[in-house]
């Protein structure tokens, strides 16, 4: 079970994932208000949380993701490591950080060379507060992820046999890039487009937008493909948005070399018992939540 916090309120994902079918979405529950406390103490008991493995998502500038070489230490050693050379990164002292490594697979068959991971890191007191606040609620939570592994997580449902796939999302903080490959986290890019930009006036008013985002995902998908020249990219999927956005994703498919696909969640996930998710504006507000919900047993470094 997934909690998210979106804009106006608190999404709640159950999913379960089958061997032979589609993962299932059990339940979805949206609470509209900003009283995350009283709304969390009372979602835990409607829910029944305490018979679920929870999961949350911090939000745009609760914590950093970086790209750093990875040190050439054992695995036990490597987030001290990692540590020390987050040191000079960090917008805050690296001692009041909460630090965690992703791994970035390098081509097989190529010769010897460094390797790149990711370092999430966030303060303690983010962490500390976001821990605090289940707890207090009873929401028994096991996991603090990030919105960039959540949407890796949908990506990777959508991946053909040996072929990379490119993710863009927007929300209210802004729009998220993210290129996946045999189900691994390869390119994350953050672009300073909110959604509101892309809903307010005409198409005429939009376009400036829509410049901004093409220029950023030319330059984040070129520099990709210099780097993973041996991943082979299928397309560029723009995640659900409310009702209108289809001028977005023909701007995009006439100006970028990929095709351009419009995603509709129903074609990876079951939406049986969840009639409100096969509405648009419904995959949207729920699009990370599901995400999150679809976490399963990870490697650990």
């Amino acid at each position: 079970m997934a909690i998210g916090f979106v804009g106006d309120g608190v999404c709640i994902a159950h999913v379960v994932r089958n061997a032979n079918a589609l993962p299932a979405v059990e339940s979805v529950v949206f609470s509209p208000g900003n009283e995350l406390a009283s709304q969390l103490e009372k979602l835990a008991k409607d829910v029944r949380a305490a018979a679920y493995h929870c999961t949350t998502l911090l939000g745009v500038g609760e914590y950093q993701l970086l790209s750093v070489d990875a040190p050439n230490v054992p695995p036990e050693e490597l987030k001290v490591a990692i540590r020390w050379r987050l040191k000079d990164l960090l917008d805050f002292h690296v001692d009041d950080a909460t630090i965690d490594v992703l791994d970035v697979p390098v081509d097989k068959h190529a010769p010897v060379r460094n390797r790149s991971m990711f370092a999430v890191a966030a303060r303690n007191q983010v962490i500390e507060q976001r821990q605090t606040l289940f707890a207090d609620a009873k929401f028994p939570l096991s996991v603090i992820d990030i919105p960039e592994m959540a949407q890796r997580n949908i990506s990777a449902l959508l991946e053909p046999e040996g072929r990379g796939v490119a993710m863009l999302s927007f929300d209210a903080a802004g729009g998220l890039l993210t290129v996946t490959y045999s189900g691994e986290l390869y390119l994350s890019r953050r672009i300073e487009v909110p959604l509101s930009q892309l809903q307010e006036g005409g198409e005429e008013q939009r376009t400036p937008y829509y410049d901004r985002i093409t220029l950023e995902l030319q330059r984040s998908l070129d520099h990709f493909d210099r780097q993973y020249h041996f991943i082979t990219m299928s397309k560029l999927f723009l995640a659900p948005l409310p009702d209108g956005s289809e001028a977005l994703q023909k701007y995009l498919a006439s100006n970028l070399y990929m095709p351009v696909e419009m995603l509709d969640l129903e074609t990876v996930l079951d939406f049986s018992k969840t009639p409100e998710l096969k509405s648009r504006d419904g995959q949207h507000r729920f699009f990370m939540t599901l995400g999150a919900a679809l976490r399963h047993e990870e490697k650990v470094l």
